[in-house]
């Protein structure tokens, strides 16, 4: 299953008829004595650095992965126990949908959370965020499993209590608050265990570099500025 948007054709067009060696002359009369479409000109070009493959973009689509092991908690553990995790964050339909993976563990699972936001990116402890159970179809009881369910990042019930506390006492704040966590390096996800009920494998999520939904967003922020251009000069 892919969360998937879809780019307004003329930003599309824009996109393909750009090469990375540089715009065209009749693009760039566009930005001529125009301090919002040098700003668009700056977007653009950050966007075709990164490289152009607007077919295949997903608008406002991120992907966090993480590799879970035992050495990666803190306190570490030399638990032989790894796994796998994927969170696909969709902005727009305000979707997240988490896979995960583990095999090995030296006890059965009791739990599994996102944990965010730590200290420091990439160590340390946090509170829950996010957690997975029976209720939302978690694998408990077993020393292996896999997972993979879709949340509604609009409801504050995706999202434990306390966390939405923190953040503003409403959902939007809560989600707004674990994306920026997530692009911050300073989310993880664990698998709890009898044996180790603070976490047995852990990782911290970390964004996978897609260039071509960098450079859809800049298109798109593009479109935004010669839209207002066109609104002002109407004015």
């Amino acid at each position: 299953m892919r969360l998937t948007t879809t780019a307004p054709r003329l930003l599309v067009g824009v996109g393909r008829s750009i090469t990375r060696r540089g715009l065209t002359a009749g693009f760039l009369s566009l930005f001529k004595g125009d301090v919002i479409m040098k700003q668009g000109l700056v977007l653009l070009a950050l966007g075709i650095v990164l490289g152009i493959c607007p077919q295949t973009s997903q608008a406002g689509f991120i992907t966090f992965v993480a590799n879970l092991r035992g050495p990666s908690e803190a306190p570490p553990y030399a638990s032989p126990g790894t796994g796998f995790c994927q969170v696909d964050f969709d902005i727009v339909a305000h979707q997240m949908r988490v896979r995960a993976s583990y095999t090995g563990l030296v006890a059965n699972s009791t739990a599994s959370h996102i944990h965010a936001p730590t200290a420091s990116p990439g160590t340390g402890n946090a509170a829950i965020a996010v957690g997975f159970n029976a209720a939302n179809g978690f694998p408990l009881g077993v020393t292996s499993g896999t997972y993979d369910q879709l949340f509604d990042t609009s409801l504050a019930s995706t999202y434990r209590a306390a966390f939405v506390t923190a953040n503003g006492g409403t959902a939007a704040g809560a989600e707004a608050a674990l994306l920026s966590y997530l692009m911050a390096g300073s989310a993880y996800f664990n698998v709890h265990s009898s044996t180790y009920p603070g976490g047995e494998i852990t990782g911290f999520l970390n964004a996978v570099p897609e260039p071509a939904s960098l450079t859809s967003l800049a298109i798109g922020a593009v479109g935004l500025l010669l839209a207002r251009r066109r609104f002002v000069k109407r004015k």
